[in-house]
């Protein structure tokens, strides 16, 4: 019987609806449920009673290496107008040793809603890097 061992976070990749390049990080995956609370008048009992309510998503952070004449992010920020905004899908695949997907989180309706262009340090030895946050309306996982 063959061992199964946990998979690396270290390779995945996203579909975003942009050109293909790889992201350094993403994180945000989480999804809860809000509790409510509540007491009939009439109960017996001293406490409330605790039921699922709303479902809550947090958002999205893709990070990524800055490179020259890609500005892939900024394109997409700039279809703000008033109230509106381009929406997409994306697609996040954790991938086993034959680039296959595993696991897949696929998240709805997502805009951005936060551009970092990173920290610039003149002593540093890092690469730059870039960041979006980006709000959904929904992740789905599913495993392969």
């Amino acid at each position: 019987m063959a061992t199964k061992y946990p998979l690396p976070v270290f390779h995945f990749r996203v579909d975003w609806g942009g050109s293909n390049f790889g992201f350094s990080e993403v994180s945000g995956l989480n999804m809860e449920t809000q509790v409510i609370e509540y007491r009939d008048g009439v109960s017996p009992d001293y406490s409330t009673i605790k039921m699922p309510g709303m479902q809550k998503y947090g958002n999205l952070t893709l990070k990524r290496g800055v490179t020259a004449a890609d500005n892939e992010f900024y394109k997409w920020w700039n279809t703000h107008q008033l109230n509106k905004i381009e929406r997409r899908d994306i697609t996040i695949s954790l991938l086993n040793e034959n680039h296959e997907p595993v696991v897949v989180w696929k998240v709805r309706n997502a805009f951005p809603v936060k551009l970092d262009g990173g920290s610039l340090k003149a002593t540093g030895n890092e690469v730059a890097i870039e960041s979006m946050e980006i709000a959904h309306e929904g992740i789905s996982m599913e495993n392969q």
